[in-house]
């Protein structure tokens, strides 16, 4: 009767295992090679040919470096100057079989912000057709003069992969802005998303899983 029992339950087991979709595996980092091409880009933060973007040799992330990304307010800076966008539209090849998300992105640039005036941060990322994730905002006060960094990080549970088998684009969305607030007019803030020397890019963190079998 005990061997019976056993049986009948494996055999539910079983049942219940093949009525459940299959699910990806998470998997630090894929075999070969992943490549990053840009195939859209928009915005007054990144002209044509001052964005750049390289993955990491061990597929860990990528990185998108600007040379003419800088938001400024003040010292007759024009009306439009106090912000700068970018959208780039990412195209991520990955081994087949695997799939990511993104889990971490790292801004980098250089902010002088007078006493009085502020600078904010903002990006977001999402795949082509499907929701885009919430706007996330980083503020930096006055006065400040050196390199500034911010980071945001999603959960495991939040995670939003691309899907099996597909090729969408990733878009990239970030943002500027700087405000003179109670400074001296006459006086110049400003914020960029790159550092004083150039060697500063911004990073964003792979999330992996190997994909079910077709």
């Amino acid at each position: 009767m005990l061997l019976r029992r056993l049986t009948v339950g494996a055999a539910v087991a079983a049942l219940s295992a093949l009525a459940l979709p299959a699910q990806a595996h998470p998997v630090s980092t894929p075999p070969g090679r992943i490549t990053v091409d840009v195939v859209g880009v928009n915005g007054s933060g990144c002209p044509q040919g001052t964005a750049s973007v390289a993955a990491a040799s061990d597929n860990t992330s990528f990185t998108i470096t600007y040379s003419d990304y800088l938001a400024q307010a003040g010292a007759g800076s024009g009306g439009t100057e106090f912000r700068k966008n970018c959208q780039l539209a990412l195209q991520i090849h990955v081994p087949q079989g695997f799939t990511y998300a993104i889990a971490r992105a790292d801004y980098r640039g250089f902010a002088h912000l007078q006493r009085g005036a502020y600078g904010q941060e903002r990006a977001n990322y999402y795949f082509q057709g499907m929701g885009q994730t919430a706007r996330t905002a980083h503020q930096f006060n006055g006065p400040y003069s050196d390199n500034w960094q911010a980071s945001d990080q999603t959960e495991y549970q939040d995670l939003v992969y691309a899907p099996c088998g597909e090729e969408r684009n990733l878009n990239v969305n970030s943002e500027l802005r700087v405000y003179s607030g109670s400074s001296n007019p006459q006086a110049l803030s400003f914020m960029s998303m790159d550092s004083t020397d150039g060697s500063v890019s911004t990073v964003y963190h792979f999330a992996w899983k190997e994909c079910p079998a077709a």
